[in-house]
């Protein structure tokens, strides 16, 4: 199949390892080029432009940075729109806003092409293995069409709902993600401070009531002082803020999630280019 894809991040670059991997013929863009020469040099062609991108393909995915680049690579001067024939399909990967997501679609409509929002989750690891959870918002028939592709990329498939639902599914998601970070960095912070064995605590928190993907991944990290990013707290941030507005839209208080923001606001200054599991270095035994 033709396959797209802009955006040769991290998560990009293992998500279009799998999809050569799988034998698919795959068309890449990036603003930086450099980032894309590791999947160049694999086989995949390099496009100029977004819409170059969207016209050697019959589905074309997205991934990344902030709502704003999914604005600028889909709608503007050489988007993904303007190079999009009538009838193919086009996906969004970039965690971002659901009302961005169901706006996307309904401009799609008007121009034949089918859109789907599709964020996911699982980091480096998940993106790299291809065991990624993905969460997809848009039409049930596009959805079944583009089920083949997700396969490859993920493990754990949902469709969430019509248009913007799969953004929203991300935000709940991500609310856990930053509670169960927040909570082991809270944890390791209190073991360190009564003088316990942190390979020993690991060990009893993974296996038991403690236990979460941030403890059983993130930890290990930090002990190896590892700050890496497979999920940089930058874009962490930018989800809490997409999560607590559309949360105001809704009507609903989510002071756990508002305390998160804060924290990573705070992190965002100086570590906003390491991994979420940086946030240990908020605390004095961790800031090295």
């Amino acid at each position: 199949m033709k396959i797209g894809f802009v955006g040769t991040g991290v998560m990009g670059t293992g998500i279009i390892n799998n999809l050569l991997a799988a034998k698919h013929e795959v068309t890449v863009y990036n603003r930086t080029r450099g980032k894309a020469e590791s999947v160049i040099a694999l086989g995949a062609k390099w496009a100029a432009t977004p819409a170059d991108v969207a016209r050697a393909a019959d589905i074309t995915f997205t991934m990344v940075g902030y709502p704003q680049d999914v604005i600028d690579v889909w709608t503007g001067h050489d988007g993904l729109f303007s190079g999009a024939k009538p009838g193919d399909i086009l996906v969004d990967m970039t965690t971002s806003t659901p009302r961005l997501a169901e706006e996307l679609a309904e401009q799609g409509r008007d121009l034949g092409v089918a859109v789907l929002d599709a964020p996911v989750s699982g980091g480096d690891i998940g993106a790299k293995n291809g065991t990624l959870s993905i969460m997809v918002g848009g039409e049930l028939t596009v959805y079944a069409q583009v089920l083949p592709i997700f396969q490859v990329m993920g493990e754990n498939i949902v469709r969430a709902g019509a248009a913007g639902k799969g953004q929203h599914m991300k935000m709940s998601n991500n609310i856990g993600v930053a509670a169960t970070v927040v909570g082991m960095a809270e944890s390791m912070a209190y073991a360190q401070a009564a003088g316990l064995n942190l390979d020993d605590a690991y060990n009893v928190w993974r296996n038991g009531a403690a236990g979460s993907w941030s403890v059983t991944h993130y930890m290990p990290r930090v002990l190896a002082e590892d700050f890496t990013a497979g999920f940089y707290v930058k874009h962490l941030l930018k989800d809490l803020r997409i999560a607590l507005d559309a949360a105001a839209d809704m009507g609903i208080d989510l002071p756990g999630t508002r305390q998160a923001e804060r924290l990573f606001d705070q992190l965002n200054q100086t570590h906003g280019d390491e991994g979420v599991q940086a946030i240990v270095k908020l605390w004095a035994a961790f800031a090295g």
